[in-house]
């Protein structure tokens, strides 16, 4: 929705590319005024804390796998180093630029997480990972609604631990990922965006998830590899490689992995927060990329060091509900913007 909102605003309406653009139609010239401070601080602290939560998980899962490959200690002291390393080179993506850095490393982050994924299912149980993804890509049609539905719940750990952790995450993210999509989607008609954005990432989302949780569950059910089910939740990708061929590298791979998805996800979404912040403009100056990019892996470190994991969901959710409403609101906002709009006769 920020996404359509932001591109719909910036490009067709000429207005920056900023979250308070997206409320225009329903605020007019007041979005330059205190109701647009707020929007927009609100997108930069939902942002901010959102990305600190990814860094903070990240380094628990890369922590992890460095323990289980070459036996380096885990805690706080290697989460805090590992979010220090993935700051420091994130830094120095951002001021490569966007060509330069950010463009690079996605692209490197792409053909391993693509070579990573065609291995396991090669190697993995490659029948069942190929009818599994019609027959999970329907039961997630068919469940969606209930699992959805947080009243009457005895699973409190998967309703709460789950479906409110990660949508009050994902919205957190919402004006990173939007801004971005926004920024890739000039030229393109409603319903091309539309599709695209709601298709190609569910599919590429549901293969990822049949081919590796389809192959720990494979492990377990018909191999009995009990060890994939027993392991600690960042360890779990690692004894679930561990009983496919060439487990030290793709282990190590994956660990790279991890690593440059929150590096790509740190430089991407500082230039995001430092468009926000500077009211729209792309080319802000160099100083004030890199005291977004460092402030984010502080926060970060702060929140590991404040509680770890329930600090960092905590977080996550008590910025992530207030921008819900912000995002309800630019619904309006965005479907005044599209009648607005001029139509083909």
């Amino acid at each position: 929705m920020l996404a359509l909102g932001l591109a719909i605003f910036s490009f067709n309406k000429g207005l920056p590319l900023t979250m308070r653009s997206v409320f225009y139609p329903l605020l007019g010239e007041r979005v330059w005024g205190w109701p647009g401070h707020v929007i927009d601080i609100l997108a930069v602290v939902a942002t901010l804390f959102g990305l600190a939560t990814s860094l903070g998980l990240g380094a628990s899962q890369a922590s992890a796998g460095l323990n289980y490959l070459f036996g380096l200690p885990t805690g706080t002291t290697t989460e805090v180093v590992l979010v220090i390393g993935i700051t420091a080179i994130a830094t120095l993506s951002v001021l490569a630029g966007l060509d330069a850095g950010v463009k690079r490393l996605s692209e490197i982050n792409m053909v391993l997480a693509a070579a990573l994924l065609l291995f396991v299912i090669v190697v993995g149980p490659t029948l069942a990972i190929v009818t599994g993804f019609f027959a999970n890509l329907a039961a997630y049609l068919e469940n969606l609604p209930a699992l959805s539905n947080p009243i009457g719940r005895d699973d409190a750990n998967f309703s709460q631990g789950w479906t409110a952790f990660y949508w009050a995450w994902w919205i957190s993210w919402s004006p990173f990922v939007g801004m971005f999509i926004a920024r890739v989607s000039r030229g393109r008609t409603v319903r091309e965006f539309i599709i695209s954005v709601l298709l190609v990432p569910s599919a590429a989302c549901v293969l990822w998830m049949t081919a590796f949780g389809g192959t720990a569950i494979s492990q377990l059910v018909n191999d009995g590899y009990q060890a994939v089910a027993e392991a600690a939740l960042p360890l779990q990708l690692f004894i679930m490689l561990d009983a496919l061929p060439l487990s030290a590298i793709t282990s190590f791979i994956g660990i790279i992995l991890v690593v440059v998805f929150f590096i790509t996800s740190s430089d991407s979404g500082s230039l995001v927060i430092d468009t926000i912040s500077a009211g729209g403009k792309v080319n802000s100056p160099k100083p004030q990329r890199v005291f977004w990019c460092t402030f984010e892996g502080l926060v970060a470190i702060a929140l590991i060091l404040g509680g770890g994991l329930i600090a960092l969901q905590a977080m996550a959710v008590s910025t992530g509900f207030p921008f819900t409403i912000v995002l309800l609101i630019s619904c309006v906002a965005l479907i005044k913007g599209l009648l607005s709009e001029p139509r083909a006769v």
